[in-house]
């Protein structure tokens, strides 16, 4: 019986001191920290990777992961430099830099997270209060983010930290999004009606210097074609002139025919003619006349020497009438 209970204590003490042996067996892994207590109290910190001792039953530990985390923002209402409500929606990285003060400030991440909301939110607020509503629409602060992280700073005393800022959503609230809406189009209509009155303005310009030009370079031909047909005329009249200089009889009869075409020319278009007696014209003109006028003279004479009856001589009257009438309208 005794030597039963003896080894019976025996596997009991064996297994405690295995238990114990194993116990004092810890390991530690990238991007986390293990806090080693004794008797409630932090006595030393891992944050390497490797395997470490403590002392079973006296010391225990906590891992404590310290690599970057993501927390989503709640969606929250900011006012603009210029009196504008809008609302904001953004996420942050942060991660434990200080352990120690982490486990003895907050201890969760719940309540690390609390934190950072309330100090995000103050950042975010600030920054956005001192822009203006057009500059946050219109994109221009495009270092929006990191205005914000730079303001925050009351975070180091809990040992977090936030490593950036994002902002997902700045939008407008719905009771003023619309009027903003249209104020922006009326704004897009006001610029491009700047730009069609500039365009308009660029194309009458080009047109009247494209109207200037035609302008100047007809008045330029037909200055140059006047001047080219006086040089034609010029050599002409100059041929002209050197062919009949040589000679009186080609001289007198070149005037006397450009004065025949001149003449035709002005028959032609009708109207009265006056022309110098002392002018070659003058004579063919009368001498025409006067033969028109002579030819029932001459018929008269003939018809008066032969006997004729008083039948014939009225005949003769009256033929004699119509001749010298129509010698009349001929003058």
């Amino acid at each position: 019986m005794k030597k039963s209970v003896g080894k019976t204590f025996a596997i009991v003490i064996v297994l405690v001191l295995l238990l114990s042996g194993f116990s004092c067996f810890h390991y530690n892994v990238q991007n986390r920290e293990v806090l080693v207590f004794q008797f409630g109290k932090i006595v030393s910190i891992k944050d390497t990777p490797g395997v470490y001792l403590t002392i079973p039953f006296i010391q225990n530990t906590k891992s404590i992961f310290t690599g970057e985390r993501l927390y989503d923002i709640p969606t929250t209402g900011v006012t603009t430099s210029d009196k504008k409500s809008m609302s904001a929606n953004a996420y942050v990285t942060w991660k434990i830099v200080d352990t120690k003060k982490y486990y003895q400030t907050l201890n969760s991440v719940e309540t690390a997270q609390s934190r950072i909301d309330t100090s995000v939110y103050s950042s975010i607020k600030n920054v956005i209060s001192s822009t203006a509503q057009d500059d946050l629409i219109t994109g221009k602060d495009g270092s929006l983010g990191t205005t914000i992280l730079k303001r925050i700073t009351s975070l180091a005393s809990y040992g977090i930290e936030v490593t950036n800022v994002e902002i997902k959503v700045l939008d407008l609230p719905e009771d003023n999004k619309q009027s903003v809406y249209d104020r922006m189009i009326s704004e897009r209509n006001v610029i491009a009606a700047q730009y069609t009155a500039e365009g308009e303005k660029e194309a009458n310009t080009i047109k009247a210097k494209a109207e200037a030009d035609a302008r100047s370079t007809k008045s330029n031909a037909e200055a140059e074609a006047a001047a080219i047909i006086a040089d034609g005329e010029t050599q002409y009249y100059s041929i002209l002139a050197e062919a009949y200089s040589e000679n009186a009889d080609k001289t007198a009869f070149y005037k006397y025919w450009t004065e025949l075409e001149a003449l035709r020319e002005a028959m032609a278009n009708g109207g009265t003619i006056m022309v110098d007696p002392d002018n070659p014209l003058y004579k063919v003109l009368t001498q025409q006349t006067a033969d028109a006028l002579a030819a029932p003279s001459q018929s008269t004479q003939t018809h008066s020497t032969q006997p004729q009856t008083e039948q014939t001589q009225a005949e003769q009257t009256q033929e004699n009438t119509q001749e010298a009438q129509t010698a009349g309208i001929s003058e």
